[in-house]
């Protein structure tokens, strides 16, 4: 028999990552709504948010997202920068 997996609204992960970033901890979220501590971090991950700037908040998630691909498009640009010198001599 496979195991029911509960459904939560957005809004109610939302709501629990709030009350988590106001005091609370997981352990106490979890024994108060009953759901796993391990969902809880989850949710954490996913929905706490990072405040850029007076007009621009992200999700940790989506800050996770940029950092990935700003490394990525540093990388690129260090590969390219190795390869200017030769290109230039190359006719």
């Amino acid at each position: 028999m496979s195991k029911k997996q509960n459904q939560y609204e957005e809004n109610f992960k939302k709501n629990i990552v709030s009350l988590y970033q106001n005091g609370k901890t997981q352990t106490e979220l979890s024994k108060e709504y009953g759901i796993s501590v391990s969902a809880i971090s989850r949710w954490i991950k996913l929905y706490s948010e990072v405040k850029i700037d007076d007009e621009t908040v992200l999700t940790a998630r989506q800050a996770r997202e940029l950092q990935k691909r700003n490394a990525q498009l540093e990388e690129e640009n260090l590969i390219l920068k190795k390869r200017l010198p030769y290109s230039r001599h190359t006719p």
